[in-house]
C-alpha cells in the first residue's frame, strides 16, 4: 500500500490537534477489570456509553466475574441489562462468553485478537477496545460509528467497511497512537462533529478537513447513524 506523503502529514496534524483538544482522553465506559470492560463493550452495541454506565454498577455487583456471569439466571440477567437494547442477544453473548472464559481461559480475559474473536458477542471493534484499553496492546483501532463518520469526513478513508477503515487508519498513524487517537476521534465525534449537525464553525480541525462547512451549507451528510439489524449489532 503506497501512502500519499501529504495525506500522512495531514493525518499527523489531525492527530496532534486531537491530542491538544483531548489530552485527558479515555474510554468512556466505566470498568475496573478487563472482564468488566468486555461486558460493558458488548452492552454498548447500539447503545450509548452513558446508558451502559448506568446499568453496569448493579450488574457487576451481582455478577462480578466470568464465573458468576457464566451461571447467571437468564431472566435476572436480562432484567438488569434490558435498557441497553437487544437484551436477549446480549444476555446470551455475556453468558456464552463467560462460560468460554471459564472453560478455556481459567476465567481470565485473553490477550490476543484471535482468542477474543472466539468469544460470543466479540468482533474486531470489541477486541480492539479490550486489547488497547485494558491491556495497552496496540493491535488496531476500534471503528465505531463516530470513527467511520470522521474518517470519511476528514478524508482519511473512502471505505464503508469497518475493517477496511481500520486498515487505512492504522497505515496512516504510528502504532503507539492507535488506541489513543481512536478514542480522541470518538470524543470529537460526540462533542463537535455530530452526524447531522457538525459544528464546523467551532472545530479546530476545520482547516484540515475537506468536509468542513459543506454540511452546514445544506449538503446532506454522507455518513450518519444507521440502525443495524439484530444479527449485526454485536459487531458494533
Amino acid at each position: 500500500m503506497t501512502l500519499d506523503a501529504r495525506l500522512v502529514a495531514r493525518t499527523a496534524s489531525i492527530a496532534d490537534a486531537l491530542e491538544e483538544l483531548y489530552p485527558d482522553v479515555r474510554c468512556e465506559l466505566d470498568f475496573t477489570t478487563p472482564f468488566e470492560l468486555l461486558v460493558a463493550t458488548i452492552l454498548s452495541a447500539q447503545c450509548t456509553d452513558k446508558r451502559v454506565n448506568l446499568v453496569t454498577p448493579a450488574l457487576f455487583a451481582r455478577f462480578p466475574d466470568a464465573r458468576a456471569m457464566a451461571v447467571a439466571p437468564k431472566d435476572e440477567l436480562e432484567a438488569l441489562i434490558r435498557s441497553t437494547g437487544f437484551y436477549h442477544n446480549k444476555a446470551k453473548s455475556l453468558v456464552g462468553a463467560s462460560r468460554l472464559l471459564v472453560e478455556k481461559f481459567g476465567g481470565v480475559v485473553p490477550h490476543t485478537m484471535p482468542e477474543l474473536l472466539g468469544l460470543p458477542g466479540v468482533a474486531r471493534k470489541t477486541g480492539n477496545v479490550i486489547l488497547g484499553t485494558a491491556f495497552e496492546h496496540e493491535d488496531g483501532i476500534a471503528v465505531d460509528t463516530h470513527v467511520t463518520r470522521l474518517s470519511q469526513r476528514l478524508g482519511l478513508s473512502k471505505e464503508d467497511d469497518p475493517v477496511k477503515i481500520e486498515r487505512d487508519l492504522c497505515a496512516l498513524l504510528p502504532r503507539p497512537r492507535w488506541t489513543r487517537t481512536g478514542h480522541q476521534i470518538i470524543w470529537h465525534g460526540r462533542r463537535v462533529c455530530d452526524a447531522k449537525a457538525p459544528r464546523c464553525d467551532e472545530c479546530s480541525l476545520a482547516p484540515v478537513c475537506p468536509s468542513a462547512f459543506k454540511i452546514m451549507k445544506g449538503a446532506k451528510p454522507k455518513v450518519g447513524r444507521k440502525r443495524l439489524p439484530k444479527k449485526a449489532a454485536e459487531n458494533r
